[in-house]
């Protein structure tokens, strides 16, 4: 089983062992250590490969917030506060998950998974890259290339810095934020709607059977 190093931080020390405690029930966390300053853990990050914050927002010299700011390199941040009024300001930080305290098993159950299957797919994302020419893309899969036509691809889904190109038949994980992708010349009749594109034919055909069916 694949582990994650972690490190939790908060300056309430009853709650920072409260997760420490529900955390070790995970055997797929791998505490590096567990702090109530924040400077401390900072300069432990330094020395360490961690995979996963764990961050309260209200703390003192250093709140979460500007903690995340410091360390955007680490790939999976989540926040377990009681300050709900952060949460939207939270998610421009890369933030993977937003725990409202008081914090209970079943919630942070809810967030393992969400870090399993985040971590899954960067896993399978760094295998991709892609190709293009004319109506069809190439994706590289370890060490094969698909043929992808262009116009089986339905839509694409925004992940982070990953794109999910979604086709009838299987959906592929590249490491492109969607942004960029659709700025390469094969994916501009693309439309962006939220954090999907789809084609703009596939748009119109979606609409015409919505008029069809309101008739």
């Amino acid at each position: 089983m694949e582990k994650f190093n972690c490190i939790i931080v908060d300056d309430d020390e009853v709650a920072m062992l409260k997760v420490v405690s529900i955390a070790r029930k995970f055997p797929v966390l791998n505490i590096v250590g567990s702090f109530t300053s924040a400077d401390v853990a900072l300069s432990v990050i330094e020395k360490e490969k961690i995979d996963v914050l764990f961050l309260d927002i209200d703390m003192p010299d250093i709140n979460g917030l500007e903690f995340r700011k410091k360390m955007m390199t680490v790939p999976v941040n989540v926040f377990i506060t009681s300050h709900a009024e952060h949460a939207i300001e939270s998610f421009e930080l890369d933030t993977l998950d937003f725990i409202v305290k008081p914090l209970r098993f079943e919630r942070f159950e809810q967030t393992i998974k969400r870090i399993e299957e985040f971590m899954e797919i960067r896993r399978k994302a760094a295998m991709f890259e892609i190709s293009s020419a004319d109506d069809f893309i190439y994706i590289k899969d370890g060490y094969d290339k698909i043929k992808v036509k262009l116009y089986e691809v339905m839509y694409l889904e925004a992940l982070k810095d990953y794109t999910i190109l979604v086709t009838a038949h299987k959906r592929y994980c590249v490491l492109y934020s969607i942004g960029n992708l659709i700025k390469e010349s094969n994916f501009q009749s693309f439309v962006r709607v939220q954090k999907f594109c789809c084609p703009e034919k596939f748009r119109q055909n979606h609409r015409n059977a919505t008029n069809n069916a309101v008739k």
